[in-house]
């Protein structure tokens, strides 16, 4: 039936890629679990902020960020609008300018999603404003320089 008669030697047909596959897969595996442990591993210092006072132009440009998320800017909260209410703000579109005051205890994403809004909806000039080093802590509100 099956039986070959002659003196020849078998050659490959074909090749086994099974174990090529096995291989493969175990490696993607390993790597899937892997990758994520190697970003969350990192732990990051920042350093202090050794800066002068920064004159802020107008009061009404300030967008603030409190420690519990809430974006306050011109008075009232645009949390969750935060892209919408730079587009509609005829200062920002005039201006294109915006000065963020977040606290420093809150979340980076949040100053992160403001600071990505202000520069979708055309903001070209944006400055973070930070607390002196050495300031009080209950130092007032700047003055807006008049123009």
């Amino acid at each position: 039936m099956g039986a070959r008669v002659g003196r020849g030697k078998r050659g490959f047909r074909d090749i086994n890629v099974t174990p090529l596959v096995d291989v493969m897969l175990v490696l993607l595996v390993v790597f899937m679990v892997t990758a994520p442990l190697l970003t969350t591993g990192l732990k990051i210092d920042l350093p202090n902020v050794n800066a002068t006072n920064t004159p802020v132009a107008d009061g009404r440009l300030i967008v603030t960020v409190t420690a519990e998320g809430l974006v306050m800017f011109e008075d009232k909260d645009i949390t969750k609008g935060v892209f919408a209410a730079f587009q509609s703000s005829p200062r920002v579109q005039s201006e294109r300018e915006l000065y963020v005051r977040a606290d420093k205890n809150a979340r980076y994403g949040t100053v992160a999603e403001v600071v990505a809004s202000a520069r979708r909806s055309g903001v070209d000039s944006l400055n973070l404003l930070v607390e002196p080093e050495g300031a009080d802590e209950e130092t007032p509100e700047p003055e807006p320089v008049p123009k």
